[in-house]
């Protein structure tokens, strides 16, 4: 049980705050928001990011879908969920060029970011590894 909560707690915590980069975050308006940095990764699809202007922001990545790791309805779901984590940490702690630009806000209020790791689209990573599906905000399907 404690290994569990080691593995599912501890460790993303750790490796968040040893990912934390510095990253730009380009508005709306193409104006570039300078000394933002990657503070956690949320799940495979979202993320948490601070700028100094504009607080802490929580980011959804356009273009995918992953499974849910807070509510999974299924144990498949929630390993996969896991393994999504991980994968778009892992790109993010490795990538040397991250680019993040804000496409909007969606109706939770997070904003949406379409996000590229050394040029390539993450969606289209995460999707290429089988660690997501391609998605443009209609209807979710069930992951398990």
């Amino acid at each position: 049980m404690v290994a569990a909560a080691v593995a599912l707690v501890i460790l993303p915590l750790g490796a968040d705050a040893v990912a934390t980069v510095r990253i730009g975050l380009i508005g709306l308006t193409g104006a570039q928001s300078t000394g933002c940095r990657l503070v956690s990764v949320t799940d495979g699809d979202t993320l948490r990011l601070y700028c100094p202007n504009r607080g802490l922001i929580q980011a959804r990545l356009t273009g995918l879908d992953t499974p849910e790791f807070f509510s999974p309805k299924c144990a498949a779901e929630f390993k996969n969920a896991l393994r999504a984590k991980w994968a778009l940490r892992w790109m993010l702690m490795t990538s040397r060029d991250l680019k993040f630009v804000r496409e909007g806000t969606d109706h939770y209020g997070r904003a949406l970011v379409f996000a590229s790791a050394d040029g390539v689209p993450v969606a289209r990573a995460m999707i290429s590894r089988g660690l997501a599906r391609p998605y443009d905000g209609e209807a979710r399907l069930g992951w398990c």
